[in-house]
């Protein structure tokens, strides 16, 4: 008999993945508060850091997030002043977001909290890469899935 339980919380690679995102998002919270910014817009100000002018579409796509949850976060970004959101002059359709100068301030206030994050995280430098290199493979073994 087969005693392997296949419904068994301990025996599912999806919750230790929940639960640590879970935890690790929540211990961002007190270094994000002061800079004005949730997780999510935290990410979304990191992938706008590295490319200035990206299609909202592509943004979306980077970050693994639907138009429903990222075009809420990009008019709150906007109100903050952080962001700008205008329409392609090439093509319509296509919304580019730019960061403003206060934007690509925030920057500087930030380069502190991976730092902090890490002070958080009990983990060897090699463990947390490799734990990344997997959970990287593991996003592009679903997105072939799609």
């Amino acid at each position: 008999m087969d005693t392997f339980d296949s419904l068994a919380l301990d025996n599912q690679l999806c919750f230790p993945l929940y639960a640590a995102s879970k935890e690790l998002t929540r211990r961002y919270k007190p270094f994000l508060d002061p800079l004005g910014l949730t997780y999510t817009q935290y990410v979304a100000m990191m992938a706008l850091w590295e490319q200035d002018g990206v299609a909202v579409k592509d943004l979306g796509k980077r970050l693994y997030l639907d138009s429903a949850t990222l075009t809420p976060l990009l008019k709150r970004l906007e109100s903050h002043g952080y962001v700008l959101r205008q329409r392609s002059k090439e093509d319509e359709r296509s919304v580019l977001i730019y960061l403003t100068d206060e934007g690509r301030a925030l920057r500087e206030k930030a380069l502190e909290v991976p730092r902090c994050i890490g002070g958080c995280v009990r983990m060897n430098r090699d463990d947390a890469l490799q734990l990344k290199t997997l959970l990287e493979q593991l996003l592009r073994s679903m997105d072939s899935n799609d």
